[in-house]
């Protein structure tokens, strides 16, 4: 018989008691076990290498897929560069851009490609194309900075690639595709092919495309030559070629060559006695770049070329009219006579000079270029003030008049308009050479009404103005707006014999090969004559009178035959002079950009005086002759007139002259 088992005792004969834990059986399931720290490195090392790996792709088979064609990598794309000689060949400027033969790294002072690697990306040798830290600093300020420019944290090999395939469009496609391309770069060239390529190809401002250049332009010398402060100065524009340029801006360029020293000094590139040796070495930039002259004239001749000869395919010499002996006096006279007048509010100025047959000699259309590039000699049109009067006179000595005509200087109204005297007195009987010298207003504004305003305009457009011209009465005291360039021109057959002369500042354009595109003499000019004899003797002799003892004697030069006539507009917001001697003229303006009044600035005052300035300095290099035309005897009286009853008559005609002419306005006077 089977025993009984007791109750709550193992099937096994167990003795009872508290269960405990089963102890662990052999092939029994396993519980779940921690990794290691190194083995959860190795892990996660592979999880996100394997992601990595799959945005790496992703990301250039994105970005890869419009990138720009680099089988082109060694052709050079330009806009021919365009040389500006003056009347001597002496260079004046050069616009376009300029490349120079690719300079060897290895014909470089070593501390030139230091320079570079110091200021713009001293891990270079160390990075495959990209800063990872960079790119990390630069997306911290591109989320923390909103609404401006992206900043880059662009390696030197990433600026390569965008100088030499992409845009400078700041945007986050432009700068993955740069990244990119840099990654490529790296693998396709050495480091020091690439800073070769990156040397020889940036930008360098003012022009210059690659160092050969920009040592050529800026130092007037080859880049094997160039200082260790040259060097310094160069690689400090790439932050922003404008903006450090050594011309425009020479003590930022400084202060940022002091960085790039510096720089250099902590990367041990150089030693800081070589750093103060390059601060004690004068950095003497070229001449013609320094010295900024000529570039309002610049300016002007240059929009010129393309209408001449078309958009240039090679580059170009371009042989101009100018005298840059004299611009140098011109801008020295203006520059300083507009800081003297600058107490009494005259802030701009203008000059403008021409020889007898057109030619511009020297051109300046402001104070400052670098300041202010609005062209006040050719693009400004202010009214032209008592300087326009010689053309009222003139129409008046063509209808008969000479003078020696008598009038009468008193109070006058034509229409509505009554125009009054600068000193607000009236000189009673006088003649009209008295009249011009001393610029009265209400004897022009008769002698105007008398010709006919009409006549008047169609000889300030024969002599030169080519700017429309209102017939109301007020255009007798100048309410006429006219450029410098027009009142020149306009003035240089007083000064010539009578004869038409447009100004002109291009001769010839020729390709540096010496092929003759444009030539000024070739079918010889319009040439004209405009002014006949004897009005245009009685002119320069009356001309002659505002210089002697007119309006104008502040612009008298002891020993030269001048004449010329002083012009101040309604409420001094303009004020002119112009004058002349044999085949001469200079036209000169100063005013405010605002077209302000000035504090009671007369033509008579600061142009007369930088007139004076810059003509004492032109005069001897000119070596003038007399005005020509200017002493023709008047012709005789006809047998039987009675003098006498002349005058009688004359001076009856000028006062009760006609006054039918359509009335206008009453502006203000333009007195002198």
């Amino acid at each position: 018989m089977a025993n009984a088992q007791s109750p709550g005792s193992g099937g096994r004969g167990r003795p009872p008691g508290p269960r405990g834990p089963r102890p662990p059986q052999s092939g029994g399931p396993k519980g779940p076990r921690r990794r290691s720290l190194l083995q959860g490195i190795l892990y996660w090392t592979m999880v996100l290498g394997v992601w990595g790996v799959i945005f790496l792709v992703a990301f250039f088979a994105v970005f890869a897929i419009d990138l720009p064609d680099t089988s082109k990598l060694y052709e050079v794309k330009r806009q021919p560069s365009i040389s500006y000689l003056d009347r001597s060949g002496a260079l004046v400027a050069v616009r376009g851009s300029q490349y120079a033969p690719p300079v060897d790294l290895d014909r470089l002072p070593a501390y030139v490609p230091k320079a570079f690697v110091a200021i713009e990306d001293r891990w270079y040798y160390w990075h495959f194309g990209f800063n990872p830290w960079g790119i990390v600093r630069s997306g911290v300020y591109n989320v923390t900075h909103h609404g401006g420019s992206l900043r880059g944290g662009s390696t030197i090999t990433q600026q390569l690639a965008r100088n030499l395939f992409l845009t400078p469009n700041q945007t986050y496609r432009r700068k993955a595709q740069e990244l990119v391309l840099a990654v490529w770069l790296e693998a396709k060239f050495t480091k020091k092919q690439i800073l070769e390529l990156y040397l020889n190809r940036v930008y360098f401002g003012a022009g210059a495309y690659g160092i050969e250049a920009a040592s050529q332009r800026y130092f007037g010398k080859p880049a094997a030559q160039l200082s260790l402060g040259e060097s310094a100065l160069l690689a400090g524009m790439m932050k922003g070629p404008s903006r450090y340029s050594p011309v425009a801006a020479t003590d930022r360029a400084a202060r940022r060559a002091t960085i790039v020293l510096d720089e250099m000094v902590r990367i041990h590139a150089i030693t800081p006695q070589e750093r103060d040796q390059a601060f004690a070495t004068k950095v003497r930039v070229n001449p013609v770049l320094a010295n900024q002259r000529a570039q309002y004239f610049t300016d002007w001749v240059d929009d010129q070329v393309r209408h001449l000869v078309g958009e240039p395919t090679e580059d170009l010499v371009v042989e101009t009219t100018l005298d840059l002996p004299l611009q140098a006096s011109a801008e020295e006279a203006i520059q300083k006579g507009v800081a003297a007048a600058r107490p009494l509010g005259v802030q701009q100025g203008a000059l403008i000079s021409l020889d007898g047959e057109g030619r511009v000699r020297a051109y300046v259309g402001g104070v400052d270029y670098l300041q202010s590039q609005f062209d006040r000699a050719t693009q400004a049109h202010r009214q032209a003030g008592s300087s326009f009067k010689p053309f009222v006179y003139l129409t008046a000595m063509e209808a008969g008049r000479t003078p020696d005509t008598p009038v009468v200087d008193e109070p006058i109204t034509i229409g509505t308009w009554t125009p009054r005297n600068y000193t607000g007195a009236y000189l009673g009987p006088i003649t009209l050479a008295v009249a011009l010298k001393e610029s009265i207003n209400t004897v022009a504004a008769r002698l105007a009404n008398e010709v006919g305003t009409s006549n008047v305009a169609a000889t300030a457009r024969r002599l030169g103005i080519t700017s429309p011209i209102q017939l109301d009465p007020s255009m007798a005291l100048g309410a006429v707006e006219v450029s410098p360039l027009e009142m020149a021109q306009a003035y240089a057959p007083f000064s010539n014999g009578g004869v038409f002369a447009k100004g002109y500042g291009i001769e010839r354009i020729r390709t540096t090969s010496g092929r003759v595109l444009y030539d000024h003499g070739v079918g010889g000019g319009d040439r004209r004559s405009v002014i006949g004899q004897p009005a245009l003797s009685y002119m320069v002799q009356m001309m002659r009178g505002v210089i002697q003892s007119g309006t104008g004697t502040r612009a008298a030069v002891k020993g030269y035959d001048l004449a010329g006539k002083t012009g101040t507009t309604s409420d001094y917001k303009d004020a002119w002079f112009i004058g002349y001697t044999g085949g001469f003229v200079t036209a000169v303006w100063v005013g405010k950009d605002d077209n302000t009044p000035m504090k009671k600035v007369t033509g008579g005052g600061a142009p007369a005086g930088i007139w004076h300035d810059y003509m004492t300095a032109a005069l001897p290099r000119l070596r003038v002759q007399p005005i020509p035309g200017g002493d023709v005897a008047p012709p005789p009286p006809d047998e039987g007139s009675d003098p006498i009853a002349d005058i009688v008559n004359g001076v009856s005609q000028l006062l009760h002259g006609d006054h039918e002419a359509e009335p206008a306005p009453s502006p203000e006077e333009a007195p002198h």
